[in-house]
């Protein structure tokens, strides 16, 4: 996995002028990637929200070129003044519904980061490319930084999809990749919350409308399956980016004792698993070729107090790294 430099400042700067009245100083984490930019106000006391206004188009350019922003200094401390900035730059936000994880709304549309115990690692991946809808703009906020751990790798999903061995991505991108849930009161995410509705009617109109096939199963289980893409192709730059989940929904994404239990409770049908589009079994070998090719391709850095990482969720894939102490971040969609 590539090497840890957590301070920007060590690689050297320039100065762009954004404004006449406001310097911005631009640098990069390591030399060897442009991923993500790294963005620091070139005076004391700048305010986030006072630059970037009028400045959506160059801003959000910059994003598209890079993959991803990190704003670091700006000294952001409210989520108020993230969900402003995030509606600056991208307008209404996504309303997380169809969820894979499990989040709490902190303010308006802006939801703390996945909610799964601090000791476990969360693999790489594009937020809702389960899906055949997606936000295309993913932010964080660093609100309180872990001692230890606790960090967000991102790769560049175009460098993904080019590093992937071709007899391992071929049958995805012929075939697609289908993802099949299976909900129920002690399985993963009830189905009332990945909905955000308790209304069977509602479920069922949604799945109709996404193509999702659904089964209700008992008096509160629910099967789906939906076959989505493996790959996609980028609408404003035009560049093909790995994006599925296959490799985080399989259940060799499992430990070996967890996953060897949960099938046995569960008669083979365990909470989430993943297939070629036309339902037939992907194999653990092609799976772990593309978990060694992010984390090759991770980029991984310390969050700071304050900061923001605003990603292009298509060009970038984001994780998250296992932590002691508390840790406090963030998210917004749009």
């Amino acid at each position: 996995m590539n090497r840890d430099i957590s301070k920007p400042g060590s690689i050297k700067r320039k100065a762009i002028a954004l404004t006449e009245e406001a310097l911005i100083n631009e640098s990069a984490l390591r030399p060897d990637t442009n991923l993500p930019s790294v963005l620091e106000p070139g005076v004391e006391g700048l305010s986030i929200i006072q630059w970037a206004a009028g400045k959506t188009d160059h801003i959000m350019q910059r994003l598209r070129s890079h993959g991803g922003i990190l704003f670091r200094g700006f000294r952001v401390n409210s989520v108020d003044e993230f969900e402003m900035l995030l509606q600056s730059l991208v307008g209404d936000l996504f309303h997380y519904s169809y969820r894979s994880s499990p989040r709490t709304q902190v303010s308006g549309r802006i939801y703390t980061s996945t909610e799964y115990p601090d000791h476990q690692t969360i693999p790489l991946h594009n937020e809702m490319s389960y899906s055949l809808s997606w936000p295309m703009v993913i932010g964080f906020l660093c609100l309180q930084a872990s001692p230890e751990g606790g960090e967000t790798p991102i790769a560049d999903s175009r460098k993904v999809f080019r590093s992937i061995d071709p007899e391992v991505k071929d049958p995805f991108i012929r075939k697609g990749v289908m993802y099949v849930r299976n909900y129920g009161d002690s399985l993963d995410l009830p189905w009332q919350e990945v909905f955000q509705t308790s209304d069977r009617g509602e479920v069922e109109m949604y799945c109709r409308n996404a193509d999702i096939q659904f089964e209700w199963k008992g008096d509160n289980e629910l099967r789906t399956s939906q076959v989505c893409q493996a790959v996609a192709t980028h609408p404003q730059t035009g560049d093909t980016v790995w994006f599925n989940q296959a490799h985080l929904f399989h259940v060799s994404n499992l430990a070996a004792e967890m996953r060897e239990s949960l099938l046995a409770s569960t008669s083979g049908e365990p909470p989430r698993n993943a297939y070629y589009g036309d339902g037939s079994a992907i194999d653990e070998e092609p799976l772990a070729k593309i978990r060694a090719v992010y984390a090759n391709e991770a980029v991984i850095f310390s969050w700071q107090n304050g900061d923001v990482l605003l990603l292009d969720n298509m060009l970038t894939a984001h994780g998250r790294q296992p932590y002691r102490g508390m840790r406090r971040i963030v998210v917004g969609m749009g």
